[in-house]
């Protein structure tokens, strides 16, 4: 398979990642589970590694952290610090992602705010607006998508047909005309082949994720832990 690579960190970064699985698995961030956690992060990185994502070093070092953290969690406490409660190896961690989560709470309020004060404007008819209690998906609302596809795909009956190459621009174009013509938003689902090779559904999710990162499309879920849908983006 030819490398296509599109920049994760336009996205989100590794802090993103972890509060987004601590939400996924409706965990308490004050008593996170540190081996599920680095598990399931270490099996996000290989994702990406997987689909030639260019990754952030900062990834590669929360993961290096996180294993850090689980080992300590392993090892047994010193006789002095049984006797002592000794310090929770996870605590720098828990009060990193607490200010951060809360920074981007304070963010998203600010932003609120600001378009309060916006001048209001009509939008072109054929564009589509977003409706009230859509919840925006990232990076990682995608690669879940992604991973529901591909186990699917590990239980059904493929079969090969033809070794058409599939490109990324072919791809891109495709999906977006067929967005382009859609009156209501996608399923997510439905915009990958029916019985597709690994290699087109890899290339079909970065042709999204592509067209997500520029501002052609945007991803989206109705409700929280629901399927995605995707759409045309709105216009500027």
């Amino acid at each position: 398979m030819e490398a296509y690579t599109v920049k994760v960190d336009v996205f989100e970064g590794p802090l993103d990642l972890l509060l987004h699985l601590i939400k996924q698995n409706q965990l308490d961030i004050y008593d996170i589970p540190i081996a599920l956690i680095t598990e399931q992060y270490l099996e996000y990185i290989r994702i990406m590694k997987a689909l030639d994502l260019t990754i952030a070093g900062e990834f590669l070092v929360m993961a290096a952290t996180l294993m850090y953290i689980k080992s300590r969690m392993l090892l047994p406490a010193p006789i002095e610090e049984e006797e002592e409660e000794g310090e929770d190896p996870r605590a720098e961690l828990i009060q990193r992602l607490v200010e951060y989560k809360r920074f981007k709470e304070a963010a998203v309020r600010l932003s609120q705010q600001a378009l309060l004060g916006v001048d209001v404007f009509i939008r072109p008819a054929q564009e589509i607006e977003a409706e009230e209690g859509e919840i925006e998906a990232d990076l990682f609302h995608l690669i879940d998508a992604l991973r529901e596809l591909l186990k699917r795909q590990e239980v059904e009956d493929f079969h090969e047909v033809t070794l058409e190459r599939v490109t990324l621009r072919d791809k891109m174009t495709e999906l977006y005309e067929r967005l382009q013509g859609a009156r209501e938003a996608v399923p997510f689902s439905a915009l990958f082949t029916p019985l597709a090779s690994r290699v087109e559904l890899i290339v079909t999710f970065l042709a999204l994720l592509e067209l997500i990162r520029s501002g052609m499309l945007r991803a989206y879920q109705r409700d929280v832990f629901g399927p995605l849908w995707v759409t045309r983006a709105l216009a500027a």
